[in-house]
């Protein structure tokens, strides 16, 4: 029987991406709300400076009364943040300080370093002062009812910053994936249980685990560590029906496979369906998707840089739709090669690639798919696509680690 055609990877990403329903919204602090997705828009109620403030210390003045540099003004008033000032009189000069309130008249301020202050309290101005230098206008940033950040925005600190700016203590974000995290397979073994030259014939250490726990908590998931799925249909069974309970999404590391001692596969068809996709990418193509009971599954390969590249490129966006992200694609920057690809690949390839002090990209020499040193040397990959070559100097596509994790 031959076997089903490779499926297209953005094919995939846009089926798994038409299954996430975005998840209920909570509000929480602002404090707190680092990295966490907004729910609605955020319009403001004020404007942003609320009133013409000046930028730097230094004297406020009209512009008109400096007719050339050394000119002497009195000193009329000092005005400092938080505080207010009269208007100013024609022919003198206010002491201002950054942040503070321009007092009304004033159309210049000039920062002290171009002032001299004289002991009988005139200021010397020595510079030519322009209309509206050094003043910040009352709504330069933000205008009265302008939204600020939009539903979707995922969360930086500067954002944070924002949403404080314009009073708001409290934000609407969508809640925290919660994902029950497995592994499968008997041959692994977790750090600490067993020293390495006491490893078993076949034994290797877990991983995944590692990592794949790492990357959803930097996704803002919670999540649960259920550790190693046991080799009992029975037993898998109600563990996968137990986490489905009261997780959004179960994730297993080690594929679906029609093993005899694999029991992931019909324990999930029992409690709810399974799609097994093999996607047209390297490292990767095994993986499975479905549901279990209410909860999403999703079923990553067993490699280490399988898992992890499958992840990266498909778990990851689907985890921010949930949040309602809707611009999910990494960004990339064309790069230059500074290595050979000579031969073409049926699939689609990431290559884990390192940038140089040249401005190019080196390749890491073992690009196996259990290789996990490649994606600790590496600062990103090279979406390569099908049946290409890659000739040194020739302009290959750069997503950055730092945009996918």
């Amino acid at each position: 029987m031959s076997r089903p055609p490779l499926m297209a990877l953005d094919d995939a990403l846009a089926a798994l991406l038409a299954q996430a329903a975005p998840l209920a919204r909570e509000d929480v602090a602002t404090f707190e709300a680092d990295g966490r997705v907004l729910a609605q828009d955020l319009v403001s109620a004020l404007q942003v400076p609320a009133f013409d403030n000046s930028a730097m210390d230094g004297y406020a003045l009209r512009y008109a009364d400096v007719a050339a540099p050394g000119a002497l003004l009195p000193v009329s008033q000092r005005i400092a943040a938080g505080g207010t000032g009269a208007p100013l009189q024609a022919g003198t000069a206010a002491r201002i300080f950054t942040g503070a309130p321009v007092p009304p008249g004033a159309d210049a301020v000039v920062m002290q370093e171009d002032c001299l202050a004289q002991d009988d309290g005139t200021v010397r101005v020595q510079t030519l002062p322009r209309s509206g230098q050094n003043i910040r206008r009352a709504g330069e940033d933000i205008a009265r009812g302008a939204v600020v950040l939009r539903a979707g925005t995922r969360l930086a600190p500067a954002a944070l910053g924002l949403a404080a700016s314009i009073g708001l203590a409290r934000l609407p974000v969508a809640r925290r994936p919660r994902v029950a995290l497995f592994s499968t397979g008997d041959e692994l073994v977790m750090p600490g249980e067993v020293a390495p030259e006491q490893l078993p014939p076949g034994a290797i250490y877990n991983s995944n685990r590692f990592f794949l726990r790492a990357l959803l908590r930097r996704l803002g998931c919670e999540v649960t560590d259920c550790g190693n799925l046991p080799d009992q249909r029975e037993a898998t069974t109600e563990a996968l029906r137990g986490a489905s309970t009261d997780h959004d999404v179960v994730l297993t590391s080690g594929g679906v496979s029609v093993g005899e001692e694999d029991h992931v596969k019909p324990a999930v068809q029992q409690l709810g369906h399974l799609d097994l996709w093999q996607i047209g990418i390297k490292p990767g193509k095994p993986f499975a998707c479905g549901k279990v009971g209410g909860a999403h599954f999703i079923g990553l390969p067993g490699n280490p840089v399988s898992s992890l590249i499958t992840f990266l490129v498909l778990v990851r966006p689907f985890l921010l739709r949930l949040q309602g992200v809707q611009d999910v694609a990494p960004e990339t920057v064309a790069a230059s090669a500074h290595f050979n690809w000579p031969k073409p690949e049926k699939r689609r390839e990431f290559l884990r690639v390192r940038r140089n002090a040249a401005g190019g990209l080196d390749l890491y020499p073992h690009q196996g798919s259990g290789v996990l040193t490649s994606a600790v040397w590496g600062d990103g990959l090279v979406d390569h696509p099908a049946g290409q070559t890659i000739a040194h100097g020739d302009t290959v596509r750069f997503i950055a680690f730092s945009e996918l994790m």
